[in-house]
């Protein structure tokens, strides 16, 4: 290992970051790729109703939200990589028992598999094992880019390989993906020495019942809950309408993706540098919820042409992919010093049973009133989390901070109440079982260095 004040991230961590980035990608790309599909190409499995159609594209989210946590604490307890191998075997033994089913049951069954290889959890883990303290945030930011541009890649992927491949080679296709990220973790990715158990890379018990007592925190699984549950519902009326409204074959629905994720991220990316730079966060947050309830009105109302439905896919990838990449951060600024992983944890279900409501809910709207019915009741939905939103406090700029603290730091603790009262510092928490310390604090009052030199 290099020095520890290194800036730069040595060869072992960069293949770690790299490695296990591409493994997340893989996996996150046989989830999504279906989503744009299913609901068209899924009417032609037996038994399918747009009820059950929705059951299909949201049912991983089910096995994914109850099993993540047990599974990282398994990877606690037996070893990293040996969980990671056997939650892919997991995926692609679903991704295989779809590809084989001619039945809108089948594909059910398979996606609830695919759903409990829930290794998110225990590829955080590793990551922490693999990587110094000071480079953990841009492994982990690693990370989050490849989950983005995985769910990019599966929006146009997905329809163009079922046109060539149809419904279940797609699913051959995904449990290809499963297993090609095995061999890259065999390939690329490193044994841990030993494994580094911190309350930033899992869910803590001593911080579970906090977490699920603050109000910001519960404020924003909330929104990530809605936020899918919005996804996964407006997927399965917007296919259907690209064709049967806008007349635009189900073949060719690969390149309304591909236009609405482009403009939609660069559409984006001067709100994120303004509410960071600005600190306006809060203001530039809410109004992006607005965008994506008048987006879901619109496309109720308007959308009954090819130009108007894309406009309003534009709308909605706009304002979507804006609160995708804020929720994490808000979680980050706003969970307590040593409570960011138990905060994550609980985000991450949230998230999941979101996409799996979602997807039912979107079904059973559509089997009432279709594809209208599911953008009003998207609506509904996007304008109760707008109240829920509206009532958020401006979070607090901060960034978190973990601290090894030496053995004779950890016998006089003098300096706690120093760096407590330090200007610029909102929170400091010491673990005495990993004798560590974790900070909050604000950048443009101390400096990451000012705060180390505490101990």
């Amino acid at each position: 290992m290099q020095d520890h004040n290194s800036d730069a991230m040595n060869a072992q961590e960069r293949r770690a970051a790299s490695g296990l980035s591409l493994v997340f990608a893989f996996r996150m790309l046989g989830m999504f790729m279906v989503l744009p599909v299913l609901a068209t190409y899924g009417q032609d499995l037996a038994g399918a109703t747009p009820f059950l159609l929705g059951m299909a594209i949201g049912a991983y989210g089910l096995t994914q939200a109850v099993l993540q946590i047990p599974f990282g604490m398994l990877s606690d307890r037996f070893g990293r990589l040996p969980i990671i191998y056997i939650g892919l075997l997991i995926f692609a033994l679903g991704s295989v028992v779809a590809g084989m089913s001619d039945s809108v049951w089948g594909v059910i069954a398979g996606r609830v598999i695919q759903g409990a290889g829930a290794i998110s959890a225990a590829v955080m883990a590793l990551l922490s094992d693999l990587t110094r303290e000071q480079h953990r945030t841009k492994a982990m930011a690693m990370i989050g880019i490849s989950i983005g541009i995985s769910f990019a890649v599966a929006m146009v992927v997905g329809p163009l390989v079922t046109r060539g491949f149809g419904l279940s080679g797609l699913f051959w296709f995904t449990a290809a993906m499963a297993l090609l990220g095995m061999v890259i973790i065999a390939a690329t990715v490193p044994k841990p020495a030993m494994q580094v158990r911190t309350r930033e890379s899992g869910v803590a018990k001593a911080a579970l019942s906090a977490t699920l007592r603050n109000p910001a925190l519960l404020r924003l699984d909330f929104g990530i809950f809605a936020l899918h549950a919005l996804l996964m519902a407006s997927f399965i009326a917007l296919p259907l309408a690209l064709v049967e409204q806008g007349g635009l074959p189900k073949e060719e629905h690969w390149w309304v993706y591909l236009i609405a994720l482009f403009v939609g991220f660069f559409a984006m990316l001067p709100f994120i540098i303004y509410s960071e730079k600005k600190r306006q966060m809060k203001r530039v947050f809410v109004g992006a919820i607005s965008v994506l309830m008048a987006t879901e009105l619109y496309l109720w109302w308007f959308a009954d042409s090819l130009t108007l439905l894309i406009i309003g896919t534009v709308a909605f990838f706009t304002a979507f992919n804006f609160l995708e990449a804020s929720l994490p951060s808000l979680i980050s600024k706003v969970a307590p010093a040593g409570a960011k992983g138990t905060a994550m944890g609980v985000y991450s279900t949230s998230q999941f049973l979101g996409a799996a409501l979602g997807g039912m809910l979107g079904g059973w709207l559509f089997s009432l009133g279709g594809a209208s019915w599911v953008f009003a009741g998207c609506a509904a939905l996007a304008a109760l989390w707008l109240v829920f939103a509206a009532n958020m406090q401006e979070p607090p700029y901060v960034t978190s901070l973990r601290l090894s603290v030496p053995p004779a730091a950890m016998d006089n603790t003098d300096w706690l109440a120093a760096l407590s009262s330090q200007a610029g510092v909102m929170d400091v928490v010491l673990v005495a079982e990993e004798a560590a310390v974790y900070v909050k604090f604000d950048t443009q009052i101390i400096d990451r260095a000012s705060v180390a030199s505490y101990l």
